[in-house]
């Protein structure tokens, strides 16, 4: 008998807008015809409860504060929704909850770093970016806007803990592995209308970490593009594919979906429209990404 197929979307940078990304995924769901079973948000979600919360940095960027809604009962996430932590939450709320905890109906914060098995995926995950002064420093309460900065930085023992993990199909993280750029011109030529980013793009303890724990799939967020590229996939190192996705400005790179049977992914595709732009067996690369769109001028990394 084969294995039930299973329709995975993940989402980049929410930053407030869980209407919109509840829209995006009725309109998948209706194109690919089946259900979303769930989605998994690579960070910065930005779950405050208030739009001129103080600590909502995006506040000043006039972004959208539609959590209270969701909180409140007034909405509800139309499929569970699992995130982890980025750079810029609501970290005094998620502080006392490092293993994670429901905030809403159908929204689901995964926690600082570590495992969970979702409808039968193992799903690892590591909060955060890297800031190296306080890699080894300890995780303190956000009581301030100082504090809460510091908490949207991974440490070591969160890092320590996710290496230790075996057989991963999934690894959520914020901020890119670094040399992403540098793997995919060893390998392939930009198509057209696409260029590389930045050398220095993304952090080498993530980097470090897939290539410990060499996890089938990475989804990244954070830098505000799409991106595609495949790690190791000789004797030493397993294949692992990693997908970086846009801010939830548009859905055409901040949508990735995956169909999985059982825990492998048959096909892939970017945005809402349900074309497939990747089959098991098919190189994984620049050359899955959809067509380029003009990004919002917001810059990368918030």
């Amino acid at each position: 008998m084969a294995p039930e197929s299973l329709l995975v979307a993940g989402v980049g940078d929410i930053h407030g807008r869980f209407r919109r990304v509840d829209s995006w995924l009725d309109a998948l769901a209706a194109a690919r015809g089946r259900p979303v079973d769930m989605v998994l948000a690579v960070g910065d979600v930005e779950a405050f409860r208030r739009a001129d919360d103080h600590r909502r940095k995006a506040a000043k960027r006039a972004m959208p504060a539609e959590f209270a809604e969701y909180a409140d009962g007034i909405r509800e996430m139309s499929r569970p929704l699992y995130f982890i932590g980025g750079n810029n939450e609501d970290f005094e709320a998620l502080h006392d909850a490092p293993e994670g905890f429901q905030l809403a109906p159908n929204v689901h914060y995964l926690g600082r770093a570590g495992l969970k098995e979702l409808h039968g995926l193992r799903v690892g995950y590591l909060s955060g970016i890297h800031a190296p002064r306080f890699y080894e420093q300890p995780l303190k309460r956000p009581r301030s806007l100082d504090t809460a900065k510091q908490a949207g930085y991974f440490r070591a023992p969160e890092v320590e803990k996710v290496a230790a993990l075996k057989d991963m199909d999934l690894l959520l993280v914020h901020e890119w592995p670094r040399g992403l750029p540098q793997r995919a011109q060893e390998r392939e030529v930009p198509p057209p209308g696409r260029t590389l980013p930045s050398y220095w793009i993304g952090n080498p303890m993530t980097r470090r970490l897939v290539e410990t724990v060499h996890p089938k799939w990475v989804l990244c967020g954070h830098s505000h593009r799409a991106f595609a590229v495949s790690l190791g996939g000789n004797a030493a190192r397993p294949l692992t594919r990693v997908a970086c996705l846009d801010q939830a400005a548009r859905p055409e790179e901040s949508v990735f979906w995956m169909e999985f049977q059982g825990r492998e992914v048959v096909c892939a595709g970017w945005g809402i429209s349900g074309q497939v732009s990747w089959r098991a067996g098919q190189p994984w690369g620049l050359g899955v990404l959809p067509a380029p769109v003009e990004p919002e001028p917001l810059g990368t990394g918030y």
